[in-house]
């Protein structure tokens, strides 16, 4: 009977639970995934109900596991990762009482000028995390502002992998890595942020205990244990952040190696061993354990935008057609410089107000010169942070990239690969973020998951266009230029 372990990702779209062997590699056929979307509406808000999450959660569970019997397998330990940033008030016997707001709820925008003052200016130096709505003190800022009886109600903020130990185990502890990713925690000192809590009026028993990834669950309660009796007594790893899981998966866990990933979103991170920090202003900076730190950025919009030029353009030819005419066309000629903001600014600027800006349209601007630009202004952005991640990791000589959005279009990872001027290793791990919690559940096990023993694979490298790059440089030069005239326009 083989060994194997369960890597349980919960996304803002979907939810995968997934089987892994020892070496790391997922067993064919043993998966199952769930699709849901999260509230929305023209205030800016995206929202879970945190029950319906976990049902979803649970559903995935229920699928893989029916999968996987009689097919000779032991499952030995459940990995966990989850969207960061993102949380519920739970009253005091652990039920949810308020929505799951997810990193992408806008609502808290207001306040974020007065927030500013109050958390001070060496706020980023000290949990690596911008004054922003994605983040936890944004948000509980606002409730206590607009929903005042809604904020009492809530006797404990936690994380959405929290919130599942509350409802598996009866008890849950925040992770380091998910403490990390909430903007009240102080990454040198590896503990809540004494500074944010006062500032924000919150007490450490309004949050979780700290743990970490060395500190698994076992014994399911009763009602759990009965449906999943395979995973009652296993070793459950409480939930890490999907972006630094997704680095581990993907073989990025080194300062050697840049890891992208281009979905729904975006982000450029680097993962690495240190026992402190100096964090640069335009980089944020987590953990993934109280051992390694993931600085970088990210991005609300990636192929999203993508998915809205072609709904809004009424692009009329398949996606494959584009392919061939995006791959056929000289960089930056259209003259467009396009500003990605439609969902607002995460790195590097961090301003939330930000709208997305097209430059440069003419009477001959055809749609397929827009869709071009599009893609081109997410992939200067990703450039743009790679050379402020450079600046800190100079021997990172490596860039592997991942994502739905890439691995449906070549013509976008050879656009990254020319923009950043960087060979680009396209990753064979389809479900990146998956394998990382898997690697996570093998480590709590006691397997070996260093490159020798479960090493990343990939599909195959593009390297750059030297003329291309050069091209890029100036789009990216007027990119910075139109963002920095709009940036100092006062808004009346």
């Amino acid at each position: 009977m083989s060994e194997i372990v369960l890597a349980i990702d919960i996304g803002t779209s979907s939810a995968r639970a997934i089987a892994f062997d020892s070496a790391g590699r997922a067993v064919s056929g043993m998966r199952e995934q769930v699709h849901y979307e999260p509230h929305t509406d023209d205030e800016g808000a995206s929202e879970f109900d945190a029950d319906e999450l976990l049902d979803h959660v649970a559903q995935c569970v229920d699928g893989t596991l029916k999968r996987l019997e009689g097919a000779g397998h032991h499952i030995i330990a459940v990995g966990i990762c989850t969207f960061w940033h993102s949380m519920v008030g739970v009253d005091s016997s652990g039920h949810a009482v308020t929505p799951l707001y997810t990193w992408a709820d806008t609502r808290s925008e207001s306040v974020v000028p007065a927030l500013r003052e109050r958390l001070g200016p060496d706020y980023h130096s000290r949990t690596g995390c911008a004054v922003h709505p994605s983040y936890f003190p944004a948000r509980l800022a606002w409730l206590a502002r607009s929903q005042r009886d809604l904020s009492r109600s809530a006797t404990r903020w936690v994380s959405p992998g929290e919130y599942l130990f509350l409802r598996f185990f009866g008890a849950a502890g925040c992770s380091i890595s998910m403490a990390a990713g909430t903007g009240l925690f102080n990454q040198n000192r590896c503990d809540w942020d004494d500074q944010t809590l006062t500032a924000l009026h919150l007490r450490q028993d309004h949050l979780s205990p700290l743990t970490d990834i060395d500190s698994p669950a076992t014994g399911l309660s009763a009602k759990w244990a009965v449906r999943w009796p395979a995973l009652a007594d296993v070793p459950w790893v409480p939930a890490i952040g999907d972006g630094a899981s997704s680095n581990l998966g993907s073989g990025c866990d080194n300062d050697h190696r840049i890891a992208i990933n281009l979905g729904t979103s975006g982000a450029i991170r680097v993962l690495w061993k240190a026992s402190r920090v100096d964090i640069p202003p335009d980089l944020w900076c987590y953990r993934l354990d109280r051992k390694r730190f993931v600085m970088g950025g990210a991005f609300s919009d990636g192929g999203s935008v993508y998915a809205w030029m072609r709904e809004t353009l009424r692009l009329p030819d398949s996606d494959e057609d584009l392919e061939k005419q995006l791959a056929g066309r000289q960089p930056f000629a259209h003259g467009i410089t396009f500003l990605p903001f439609l969902s607002g600014e995460r790195s590097i600027g961090w301003r939330p107000d930000a709208t997305a800006t097209v430059h440069g349209l003419r009477l001959s601007t055809e749609p397929l010169d827009i869709l071009q630009a599009a893609m081109e202004g997410v992939a200067l952005r990703f450039a743009l942070v790679g050379e402020s991640l450079r600046r800190v990791f100079p021997r990172a000589d490596e860039i592997r990239a991942s994502g739905g959005a890439l691995g449906k279009s070549e013509a976008w990872a050879r656009i990254i690969c020319d923009a950043i001027g960087q060979p680009v290793h396209l990753s064979a791990e389809a479900e990146a973020s998956s394998r990382g919690a898997a690697l996570v559940a093998l480590a709590a096990a006691g397997f070996p998951v260093d490159d020798a023993h479960t090493p990343a694979g990939t599909e195959r490298v593009l390297n750059p266009d030297a003329e291309r790059h050069a091209r890029y440089q100036k789009a990216l030069a007027a990119q910075q230029d139109l963002y920095n005239r709009l940036a100092a326009r006062e808004v009346p």
